[in-house]
């Protein structure tokens, strides 16, 4: 199954200090490509079409690196304020069309198995609004803070911030029916999750291997140490 999907990419370019004074935070170089390129590996892996990538700090940076690397990609400027990441899926979704999607944040960096693959073999539409991917925090490089979800035995989710709680991992497959009804034009994610929650309808599914958080400089340097790592194994 081949599913459209939207690279999440938009940011005030502060978290990373002066490494984001002239580019976008999805232009930071890890092993020695931008993230951008990572997130687009990702997306090809699982023969995700159409693409689009969405953009807001330096967004003309992102989107000439787009043009010349990756023209078959859509670009979305969001300006002149930022949409959130529900607002985001809304605004793309005369790129992406209706039904489910894959979305996925472009500050991070996978070892193991294709993360998304997994995420469509798991996808079942009847049951589900939206399936996202978790490690556990001992996989999870470089994050700062707890979990964020607990599982239960059918793999529904609920808030769990705490250590034992599963890590979000920026990557999920999400019907867009409930995101495209939404009311408003700038709102989270997390304003559909609640509401799949509270129906039994959000689930999650483990990642086999590590996730590193790169939306901080810290994450540089361990995303690149576990690379390193998953070479030699």
């Amino acid at each position: 199954m081949s599913l459209p999907c939207l690279i999440l990419a938009a940011g005030f370019g502060t978290r990373m200090g002066a490494l984001t004074r002239d580019r976008p935070k999805a232009l930071v170089e890890v092993a020695g490509r931008p993230l951008i390129a990572h997130a687009l590996e990702a997306a090809r892996q699982a023969g995700a079409r159409p693409i689009a990538v969405n953009g807001h700090h330096r967004a003309e940076v992102l989107r000439d690196w787009l043009s010349t690397h990756a023209p078959d990609v859509e670009f979305l400027h969001e300006t002149p304020d930022i949409l959130d990441s529900g607002g985001a899926v809304k605004n793309a979704l005369s790129v992406l069309g209706p039904g489910p999607v894959i979305t996925l944040n472009a500050d991070a960096v996978w070892d193991g198995p294709a993360p998304l693959a997994a995420l469509i073999d798991g996808w079942a539409s009847g049951r589900m609004e939206a399936l996202l991917a978790l490690v556990p925090l001992s996989r999870a490089v470089g994050r700062l803070g707890g979990g964020d979800f607990a599982l239960d035995g059918a793999g529904r989710l609920s808030w769990d911030k705490s250590p034992a709680g599963a890590v979000y991992v920026g990557a999920q497959v999400i019907d867009t029916a409930r995101i495209a009804a939404h009311p408003g034009a700038v709102f989270p994610m997390r304003a559909a999750w609640d509401a799949m929650m509270a129906e039994g309808r959000l689930f999650g599914m483990m990642h086999a291997g590590r996730w590193a958080d790169v939306g901080h400089p810290g994450g540089i340097a361990a995303a690149e140490e576990m690379l390193v790592h998953a070479s030699l194994s």
